[in-house]
């Protein structure tokens, strides 16, 4: 069926947002509820300039459609799309709401890949235009627990607290501590893991070791009947190459427990 014939406007694209949570949150109609938000975007337009009195309801619908663009690409598991997604109506990382730019870094860090925010998350926090709405505090916040810490960029987390203006001196020495203290703990991880690995070369190394010595133990066992049972035949000529295949076999043997793999470690 074809889709009725909405004319551009806020009004228009309300209707739509509110068919799209429907979907999303009743029927659970994750596809439907994409294309509801996507229309709704369209219906909108380019929107009205800065200062208009239309700019801000146009601003508010055109959020709360992506917000639910959002929700319903994530219940698909369509998590990869959301930035491209949302950027096609916002073009540029400076311009996303603040709600949309939270929901994306909480997004992209549940799904352990918080290095997709880390130039969209820098790029809205340097926007001199983004320092004044009431949300930058928070949202610098969430950049560094759930972006730059994660990722260890600790250099680039104490230059933005620093050059930040925002922040007064009480907020910057908290953010300033919890840099170092994920710091520490990235340290403290980092000399656990190397000591891991180097402990796990001796225990490989015992674990060789112990088994070749199992295998030379039961060769030498093995040896002393296989000696007696030589010794007692030799008297007879008949048994001549059968005892010849014999210590050929027992060579081959011996040269297989000796070889590299089986051979003790040569400890200093």
């Amino acid at each position: 069926a074809e889709p009725p014939p909405w004319a551009p406007g806020p009004a228009q694209a309300a209707a739509l947002l509110e068919e799209a949570a429907d979907l999303l949150v009743l029927h659970r109609d994750f596809p439907a509820a994409v294309e509801r938000c996507e229309a709704g975007c369209d219906s909108l337009g380019p929107g009205p300039g800065p200062g208009h009195e239309r700019c801000e309801r146009f601003e508010e619908v055109k959020c709360s459609l992506c917000v639910v663009g959002i929700q319903a690409l994530a219940e698909m598991n369509r998590w990869r799309e959301v930035l491209s997604w949302v950027l096609q109506y916002y073009h540029v990382p400076e311009h996303l709401p603040p709600k949309v730019l939270e929901l994306c870094v909480l997004l992209y860090s549940k799904v352990g890949e918080p290095q997709v925010m880390l130039e969209v998350g820098g790029s809205w926090l340097r926007a001199r235009a983004n320092r004044s709405l009431p949300e930058y505090g928070s949202l610098l916040e969430l950049y560094l627990l759930h972006v730059l810490l994660p990722l260890g960029r600790f250099e680039g987390a104490e230059e933005l607290v620093r050059g930040c203006g925002v922040l007064d001196s009480e907020q910057q020495l908290a953010f300033l501590g919890t840099i170092c203290e994920s710091r520490r703990q990235w340290a403290q991880r980092e000399e656990t893991r190397s000591a891991a690995e180097e402990q796990q070369d001796p225990v490989t190394e015992t674990v060789l070791g112990g088994l070749s010595l199992c295998c030379l133990c039961s060769f030498f066992t093995v040896s002393i009947p296989l000696f007696c049972f030589l010794f007692c035949f030799a008297a007879s000529p008949t048994s001549l190459p059968f005892i010849y295949k014999l210590v050929q076999l027992f060579r081959q043997a011996w040269a297989a427990v000796l070889s590299p793999i089986h051979r003790p470690p040569i400890r200093d």
